[in-house]
Order: structure tokens, then C-alpha cells, then sequence
């Protein structure tokens, strides 16, 4: 049975321009990964395009002796046939790209071996479901099929990224065998230039990189640059940054972060799976920081959620435009602070806001998401009631609200919650779980400022149930109440160093607490007044 490797390659890269071109143990990455895949005498042949922009590339693969064809640079589907003209509509086609060098010829000949044993369309190596890391990518499929999806869409998805047609018609089967490494959630693909010099750290000091296994590099990526420190991403993670852009918590002596500082704590918390970064107008320097912090091609990784200006300087009877002028210098201000041209996902500061000026402003914002400014729309919510109002919205797919184990707040509004859940995608992120690290403190004079006079009674009972949930700290127990509500999809967490990052990464690695444990926290946990519950009506500076 005939089989090709193409792979594919550019160099106008928009995260990392040139990036194929970039040397790694003295070879370019694009002839290091063909020679990589080639390394058990299969055919490999590097399709690029036409553009003078790769005319560099083509001169060099023909340097180093690696076939290359050159066709359209957009159309990358018809750019692949073509570069396989000639040949029989059975011969296997195993899809590579230039950007991924540890893929080699043993691993690329057992993906080949369980597509032709399964008798499958179509297979792939890819990621969490492989078990292997993000960047051992393959994918095999019968040339007739790339001709037959050619011949029937001109999507230009499909065009691009080669196989969905396939998938479409055909399904996906997937190559499982080292699923049990458990390492779909390390990188090691080149994206921008962190991953580029995680690369070069892992071919470091290898004296052979063309022939070098792959599960040999794979064991090396334990020491790359930003892999992850946990065993499984942490979806339910939201990484709270009011503190990278002021000083933000009752508890807080650093101040806020130096930008080298919460660049590093946001990367490392991308690697390790954060859901989301959140982030508003109102926290101070915040945007301008997660977006210098991601320059350097990290967008795209992890979705943004920001707010919208609370608008302090509007009244009821402030006028529809000007309103309308504030929302647009908001988001104008965002997108600029964070260098994106759109918003993944908006929410609102203030609920009140959704109904204020006739609801003239959220229609407004409905209009930017039509006009693709914003991606999805949300609300921040304070209070129960305004959880209510907003679980009504159909048209609301974000709800943040602040819920903590002490908090009995909010027993009454959350079977809106799940009703509209189990009606419509709703993603609920609840915050302020350490109530701005009160719930942590020991500082008397931090709870005379909430309002309480006596928390010994509380002191004792959060210590109880830490220690008889197994819990690591009080800071892990109060984490793990809220992500184990049910109808809670993330948690946001805030943090200012790298230390708290690695404590909290621990506890969203923990089990969730059982049923009953929570029937018992419920049961007998102590009320506290409004007051406490509210850090806007703490007595400020009193002590």
C-alpha cells in the first residue's frame, strides 16, 4: 500500500512570521521536521506557496535536499492534491505541518499501522484524546477522499485546514494508544516565539535531532518553558486579575504585581488550562497588563472576559447618545488596553444597566455583537434579585456573581440558575470565594471592618470543616465549596504572585467535597449580616 507525507509550511505565520525558517540544532524548522518524518525512508514532500514571501523557504528545502512544491498559499487543500498529482486515489495521505517537529518516522508508521488496521476514513493524533502532547499531530486519510472533498466544497474552512470535509463525511477516529501518558495538556508545538525557545530547550545538548525518538523529546518537555505543573488542565478555573492592575483585598501587602511578574503568572497559568482571564474597565491598569503580557502571540489561548465601564459619571436621565458614546469609548478603550480588534465576551459592571435608559444600552451592545465587536454578552450580577432578572434574558450567555460558604445569600435564586441552564447555554463564573480574603484572615481588624465584632464563633467553624474536608488551608477548603455547587462552571480566583497561583493550581486539582458534606456546611455554617456579605458597605480604614 502506497503511502505520502505532505507537510504543510509557510512563512507568513501571523502569530510568529518566519517561524519555519527559524533554526533549531542548526536546521530550519520546516527541513527538521520533514527530515524528522523522513527518518524511516518515507516520501516527504514540504507544499508551500507561491508567494515571494516563501521563495526563501523553497531555496532552502532545496538546499537541504527536501522535496517541495509550491502552489496556492489560501487555497491550501488544492496546494496539497496538486503537490500529489498522479497519484492512485487509495495511496494514504498523512498530513504534517512545518511548525510541529516531534513527530517522527516510528510514531508517523504506527498511526499509519492503526489507520490501515482499523479500516478507517479517517485518523488522527491529536492532542488530549491522544494523550500526547499538543504539537504531536498527524493525520491519515486516502487521498481519493482529499479529491472527493476538493470536487464538492469550496468552504473556504475547508480550503484552509484541509480535512473537515473529510471528517464531515467520513467521522473522526482517533490514534488512543498512549492515551495513558496523559500528557494531551503539554505543548509542544511553535506558535510564538515562547514556544520556539521551548524548543530549542528541549533540543538542547542532542547530538542526533533528526533521528532522536519522539517519546524521547517528550520526556524531556517535563523541563520545557511553560509546560504544565498539573496533572489535568483546570477547566473550572477563571484567573482573576483586578489584583495585576491595583491593589486589590483586604489581606493584600504586596500591592500589585510588576508587569514582568504577572506576565509569567499569566502564562503559567494558560499552560496549566485556565477557562477564561477576567478582567474590567474598573481594575485600574488591568487590561493594559494581561495585554502586553500576551503580545507576544498568546491571544488567542485562553478567552477574555472584560466588563464594561460602570459608567459613574451616567444618571437616569444622562441622554441615549451619550450613553451610547460612553459604551462605544469602553469598548474602543478594551480592545485597545488588551490589542484585540473584538471582545470574546462582555458583561456588564452594573445590572441595573440592562434595563436603564428603556434598556437602550444593551440593545446597543446587541448591535456590537452583530457587528462581531463582541463575541457574547454578560452581566455581573450583586445581588439575588438581579440574578433573577438576568437568568430571564435569553439573549444574556454569561452570569458572574459573588458566593462564598458563608454566604446563605443566594438559596433562593439559584434554582433560576439551573432552570435557565437546563433551557439554554448559560455559563455561570461566581467570584470573591475568600469574600476579598477575609475568610482567610485572622486579623480581627479585618472583620470590625466587615462588621463583625466577635469572629471567633466563625474562626472555629471554618477551621472544623477544613480540617474535616481534608482540605490543605482554609483559602483550599473555601475554593472547594464553590467549585463543587453544581450549577458553578468556573470559579475566578485572584491572586499576585506566583506562589498563590501554585496554591491555587493544587486546590483545583483536588476532589470536589461530597454531597453530604455540603447538606452539612448548609445545615450548620454561621449567618452573617448583609453587611459582612457586602465588602462596598465595609467600614473602610475602621479598626
Amino acid at each position: 500500500m502506497r503511502s505520502v507525507i505532505v507537510l504543510q509550511a509557510r512563512t507568513s505565520s501571523s502569530r510568529l512570521p518566519g517561524k519555519v525558517l527559524l533554526p533549531v540544532c542548526g536546521l530550519p524548522l520546516a527541513v527538521l521536521a520533514a527530515q524528522r518524518a523522513a527518518n524511516t525512508g518515507r516520501k516527504v514532500i514540504v507544499a508551500t506557496s507561491t508567494e515571494a514571501s516563501d521563495d526563501v523557504l523553497a531555496d532552502t528545502l532545496n538546499q537541504f535536499g527536501v522535496s517541495c512544491y509550491r502552489g496556492s498559499l489560501d487555497r491550501v487543500l488544492d496546494r496539497m492534491l496538486a503537490a500529489t498529482e498522479g497519484m492512485p486515489g487509495e495511496t494514504v495521505f498523512i498530513r504534517l505541518t512545518a511548525d510541529n517537529v516531534f513527530p517522527d518516522g516510528k510514531l508517523i508508521d504506527e498511526v499509519e499501522s492503526e489507520f490501515l488496521s482499523q479500516g478507517v476514513d479517517y485518523l488522527r493524533c491529536n492532542g488530549m484524546e491522544s494523550g500526547l502532547p499538543y504539537g504531536v499531530s498527524v493525520e491519515v486519510t486516502r487521498l481519493g477522499h482529499l479529491r472527493e472533498a476538493a470536487r464538492n466544497t469550496d468552504k473556504v474552512a475547508d480550503q484552509e485546514h484541509v480535512t473537515p470535509y473529510v471528517i464531515r463525511k467520513y467521522g473522526i477516529s482517533s490514534f488512543k494508544r498512549y492515551q495513558n501518558l496523559g500528557m494531551g495538556h503539554y505543548r509542544c508545538t511553535v506558535d510564538n516565539f515562547d514556544d520556539y525557545l521551548n524548543i530549542c530547550r528541549i533540543f538542547s545538548g542532542v547530538s542526533d535531532p533528526v533521528s532522536i525518538c519522539c517519546f524521547d523529546l517528550i520526556e524531556r518537555l517535563s523541563d520545557g518553558l511553560y509546560q504544565p505543573s498539573v496533572s489535568a488542565p483546570v477547566t473550572d478555573m477563571v484567573i482573576g486579575t483586578a489584583q495585576l492592575g491595583m491593589d486589590y483585598g483586604v489581606a493584600n501587602r504586596q500591592g500589585a504585581p510588576s508587569q514582568e511578574s504577572a506576565e509569567v503568572l499569566l502564562k503559567t497559568a494558560i499552560a496549566n488550562g485556565v477557562a477564561f482571564i477576567d478582567t474590567a474597565r474598573a481594575y485600574g491598569n488591568s487590561e493594559a497588563v494581561i495585554g502586553r503580557s500576551l503580545a507576544g502571540g498568546w491571544h488567542g489561548r485562553v478567552p477574555i472576559i472584560s466588563k464594561l465601564s460602570p459608567l459613574t459619571q451616567c444618571s437616569p436621565s444622562t441622554s441615549i447618545q451619550e450613553v451610547k458614546a460612553l459604551v462605544n469609548a469602553s469598548l474602543f478603550q478594551s480592545c485597545m488596553s488588551l490589542g484585540v480588534s473584538s471582545l470574546d465576551v462582555l458583561m456588564l459592571h452594573r445590572a441595573g444597566h440592562l434595563h436603564m435608559w428603556g434598556g437602550a444600552l444593551w440593545q446597543h451592545l446587541m448591535q456590537c455583537k452583530e457587528e462581531g465587536l463582541v463575541n457574547a454578552l454578560g452581566v455581573s450580577i450583586q445581588t439575588p434579585e438581579e440574578l433573577i432578572v438576568a437568568s430571564r434574558n435569553t439573549e444574556i450567555q454569561y452570569l458572574q456573581l459573588p458566593i462564598n460558604v458563608l454566604d446563605t445569600r443566594w438559596k433562593d435564586a439559584i434554582s433560576a440558575i439551573t432552570k435557565a441552564k437546563a433551557q439554554r447555554s448559560l455559563t455561570v463564573h461566581v467570584r470573591s470565594s475568600l469574600l476579598q480574603g477575609l475568610l482567610v484572615s485572622r486579623d480581627s481588624n479585618h472583620w470590625l471592618q466587615a462588621g463583625v465584632r466577635k469572629p471567633e464563633t466563625i474562626w472555629a467553624w471554618l477551621n472544623d470543616m477544613c480540617k474535616r474536608s481534608n482540605s490543605q488551608s482554609l483559602a483550599d477548603f473555601c475554593i472547594r465549596y464553590v467549585r463543587s455547587l453544581p450549577w458553578v462552571d468556573g470559579v475566578v480566583v485572584g491572586m499576585e504572585s506566583q506562589q498563590q497561583l501554585e496554591e491555587n493550581l493544587a486546590s483545583f486539582e483536588r476532589p470536589l467535597l461530597e454531597s453530604s458534606l455540603l447538606s452539612e456546611i448548609h445545615a450548620t455554617r454561621p449567618l452573617l449580616d448583609n453587611e459582612t456579605l457586602d465588602p462596598a458597605q465595609w467600614r473602610k480604614g475602621e479598626s
